[in-house]
């Protein structure tokens, strides 16, 4: 049996909707040259983006442990998207850093973001856009989620 996407709960619509704009963001930077960018990057770029930051404060704001993190490093590392250098108060540790490549991965991914919500404030109304916009955020607020987006502190989904 087919399962008609207009029967969807504001749940599941509200996915459906981010799946496919994280896909149409991924396309574009695809074609920016950065087709080996994923969405779960963004888990630990987001508490990088601010300044660096060592791998056990990475393992307690991602809520992993610290080989966790540091796999995840290291991947984001052998892909360009962060470096590690030394730590200026800890001579024994090392931070991790956006490096250029990770620097412009977000300014890009931010240009292209902006870009979608034009165009689809050009094709559904920029009003109706803005409305759907803040009332997800009103749902996330409600649910008591908007201390972690603003902390940057945001999980994949479970």
């Amino acid at each position: 049996m087919a399962f008609d996407p207009q029967a969807a709960d504001l749940s599941l619509a509200a996915s459906f909707a981010a799946w496919a704009m994280n896909d149409e963001l991924l396309r574009r930077l695809a074609a920016d040259g950065f087709a080996d960018t994923r969405v779960a990057d963004g888990v630990l770029i987001q508490h990088v983006v601010d300044g660096p930051r060592t791998i056990t404060d990475l393992a307690r704001r991602m809520a992993v442990t610290q080989q966790a993190a540091s796999k995840q490093v290291a991947d984001l590392e052998r892909r360009s998207y962060v470096a590690r250098e030394p730590d200026p108060a800890d001579a024994r540790a090392r931070r991790v850093a956006l490096a250029p490549r990770g620097v412009a991965v977000v300014e890009a991914g931010r240009r292209h973001r902006a870009a979608l919500a034009g165009e689809l404030g050009a094709a559904l109304g920029a009003e109706r856009v803005d409305e759907a916009r803040r009332l997800l955020l009103e749902v996330v607020a409600v649910l008591g989620a908007d201390a972690a987006v603003r902390a940057r502190r945001v999980r994949p989904p479970a």
